[in-house]
């Protein structure tokens, strides 16, 4: 076999390629197999090789920079280990160099080169440590890096926003640290399309400065595509962001997400309210942070935001009445803030559960209580009972002392009578003792009169 362009033998159950013609293929496609071992090396002339989704084992062998033709290199879901070969930040041709989801350590190379090709870089989810090589500034093609979920400690490498063609950044769940600074940068990642930063320890105020540039997220622009490297399909970027409460993996996600997360760190202050001019920002995720003061109105431009959540700050005031109008949003969380005042009604808030909003105390209305409207009714209703009340309560007092008065009055004329016919007639005892008993029966008879009275009063201020 002299010449081979493409080999193919992809989601097999090929266990060894030991039978197999490496040597003579100019792309080779070994994704979704059961290969072990370690990472076989392919003809020097080779192109295009993907080997991903397999059980390889073992260091990467540097003898793989010996491939200077070298274009795509995916080396994504085994189990290799060890350090990454420096020398391939000396492979010039290289625009794809996958390696995620693999047991890597050691630093990331520092050694990438004036004239570099690279377009993607994905080392997201091993155990690299150590710094950000600033070297990566001389990838003036890059437009994908994805260093998440490794143990990079560092603080924000703003020196990246120079990079004129990066629309993904993906620095999540690693231990970088400290302010984000502002720069002197003129134009700072102006094509950036996806930024997370999530579960750092990233802290300070949140500086203007890092969003007054994005320009292509202040554009709406239906017509993007995702990336074609030389025309060759095989590959497709993915990035996991996390979107309406779950993490999630998005593949040829250039033209489908716009993503802002950074949750889970220490930033503190008000939020920017230039954040509500991004409005091609599809996923805003703020959450559990230090942030202070009120929501931006501003975020009432946000007309693609589909996820919002600004969950754990310290966010104060009412949720502004602009929010009511983002017809698209179809995931909020505003739990565990000190938030006050009525809920806004509208087509998208009347499909928000009431944990959108638990922890929120002073909060009113549709769906963690009666509507704001019904409870200025209740109110209303509630001060006319207690003036009824008051008015009943005037009325029996009236009465009472109405018929005391009466009872009184009646006792005196009969007691007088009783005097004056018993100093008359000398001893009439047994008549004393009868009006007495008269008296105290016309007593007892007013008596219960009153008391049916109250009672038939009572019964109609019921009804």
């Amino acid at each position: 076999m002299s010449s081979l362009e493409t080999l193919n033998m992809s989601h097999n159950m090929l266990s060894s390629v030991d039978s197999i013609p490496l040597q003579f293929a100019d792309t080779i496609d070994l994704r979704s197999n059961l290969l072990q071992g370690s990472l076989p090396i392919p003809a020097i002339s080779t192109r295009f090789f993907f080997i991903s989704h397999n059980n390889l084992s073992e260091e990467i062998p540097s003898s793989i920079c010996n491939l200077t033709s070298l274009i795509m290199l995916d080396l994504a879901t085994n189990n290799l280990g060890g350090e990454i070969p420096k020398c391939f930040g000396n492979i010039t041709s290289l625009q794809v160099l996958d390696m995620h989801h693999n047991n890597l350590s050691g630093n990331i190379p520092t050694t990438f080169s004036n004239g570099s090709s690279l377009s993607s870089l994905n080392f997201h989810g091993n155990k690299l440590e150590g710094n950000i090589p600033q070297s990566l500034t001389n990838c003036k093609e890059l437009q994908v890096l994805d260093l998440g979920n490794n143990n990079l400690n560092d603080t924000f490498p703003m020196w990246l926003g120079a990079l004129p063609n990066l629309l993904v950044l993906s620095l999540r769940s690693n231990k970088l640290h400290g302010p984000i600074r502002t720069s002197r940068i003129e134009n700072m990642f102006p094509e950036l399309r996806i930024m997370d930063l999530s579960y750092n320890a990233f802290s300070g105020n949140l500086p203007s400065s890092l969003f007054q540039h994005m320009k292509a997220m202040r554009t709406i622009d239906p017509s993007m595509e995702a990336p074609t490297y030389g025309g060759f399909t095989y590959y497709q970027d993915s990035i996991t962001v996390a979107t309406k409460g779950s993490d999630r993996e998005i593949v040829r996600i250039l033209y489908l997400y716009t993503v802002i997360d950074l949750s889970s760190n220490k930033f503190r202050g008000q939020i920017p309210s230039i954040v509500g001019d991004l409005i091609a920002v599809r996923i805003l995720n703020l959450s559990h942070n230090g942030f202070q003061g009120h929501i931006p109105p501003s975020f009432g431009d946000l007309s693609s935001v589909e996820s919002l959540d600004l969950s754990g700050n310290q966010l104060s005031g009412e949720i502004p009445q602009q929010l009511a109008s983002l017809t698209s949003l179809s995931f909020l969380n505003l739990s565990h803030n000190h938030l006050q005042g009525c809920i806004p009604q509208g087509p998208q808030f009347h499909t928000f559960e009431s944990n959108s909003y638990e922890g929120n105390d002073g909060l009113r209305g549709f769906p963690v209580s009666k509507s704001c409207s019904d409870a200025r009714v209740l109110d209303t209703n509630d001060t006319v009972s207690e003036l009824d009340d008051e008015k009943s309560n005037s009325e029996f007092q009236r009465d009472f002392w109405k018929g005391a008065l009466m009872g009184y009055g009646s006792g005196l004329c009969i007691g007088l009578s009783i005097i004056y016919f018993m100093i008359s007639t000398g001893k009439p005892i047994w008549l004393a003792r009868i009006i007495v008993e008269l008296e105290h029966k016309i007593m007892m008879g007013m008596r219960k009169k009153q008391r049916r009275q109250r009672n038939y009063r009572r019964r109609n201020n019921h009804f």
